[in-house]
């Protein structure tokens, strides 16, 4: 079991998990986010947010400052401590936003193909799509290496665009209300894995790590991790992860962060 004296990652999704889904709370991880902080125990937020909104995430939670994987993986912010780190202050994986936006047009044109992207509407629209106050619309759209669009075409229409994208060297990633295409080489847990390698690099230390996720497209997130919390989410589809052993993976019976701290209450000793 990990102990607040080891060196210890905390992985963590956002949306309906660190916040609740409908609400965006997040008061009930307080308690584990203060006593972090106090600890320097670095809090990596995982999502498929756009670096800007995960900055005012940040600065929101009192997480300034700490790394975080952004847009699917295509984004790493590295610590604010690594200013000597030769990719300060973030690494962006595989093909850049405005490469992804000309891939996409040129797909529509070719195929018909009908969908919606963020860069394709304004800031109004989105507020209006995600219930976003108009000024973190803006901040959603800042994407740099990746994009989140609105699927309007046909189930058979999507498995040939599905199948172009990959020829061309993307990928497909379903969130909790759009899908994002990134370059194949972006990856949460893949992120994840080196995050943790660099820590363990520079401090000379191994460290443990707990990842904390709701959905199906935290897999890669939780599999990647020494512990797993597996938050009680709204997706249909189960979590199906490679090692459900319940040493290593507790199921929340909480939604959110109730079930964010139910997670840690149970992994971490409670004397701390």
């Amino acid at each position: 079991m990990p102990h607040l004296q080891d060196s210890l990652l905390i992985a963590s999704d956002l949306d309906g998990t660190l916040l609740d889904h409908h609400t965006y709370r997040w008061e009930a991880a307080s308690g584990w986010l203060g006593l972090f902080k106090q600890r320097d125990i670095p809090v990596a937020l995982c999502s498929s947010k756009s670096a800007a909104e995960m900055i005012e995430w940040q600065k929101e939670l009192g997480l300034s400052g700490q790394p975080f994987i952004a847009e699917n993986g295509a984004v790493i912010q590295l610590p604010e401590s690594w200013q000597d780190h030769e990719n300060a202050p973030r690494i962006l994986v595989g093909v850049r936003h405005e490469e992804l936006i000309a891939m996409l047009d040129n797909l529509r044109r070719q195929s018909g193909f009908k969908f919606i992207c963020f860069a394709d509407v304004d800031d109004n629209t989105v507020s209006e799509w995600t219930g976003l106050t108009r000024k973190q619309a803006s901040l959603a759209r800042l994407r740099e290496a990746s994009e989140a669009f609105i699927w309007r075409d046909s189930e058979e229409m999507f498995r040939a665009f599905a199948a172009q994208i990959a020829d061309l060297g993307l990928t497909l990633v379903q969130g909790g209300r759009f899908w994002h295409v990134v370059d194949k080489q972006s990856d949460i847990g893949q992120a994840l894995r080196w995050l943790l390698q660099e820590y363990q690099q520079r401090d000379g230390v191994t460290y443990t790590s707990i990842g904390l996720g709701d959905g199906p497209n935290d897999t890669t997130l939780l599999d990647n991790v020494d512990y797993a919390v597996v938050i009680k989410g709204y997706s249909r589809q189960p979590i199906v992860l490679r090692n459900d052993n319940p040493e290593r993976v507790y199921h929340s019976l909480h939604y959110g962060p109730e079930g964010w701290k139910e997670g840690l209450d149970h992994f971490i000793p409670t004397e701390a």
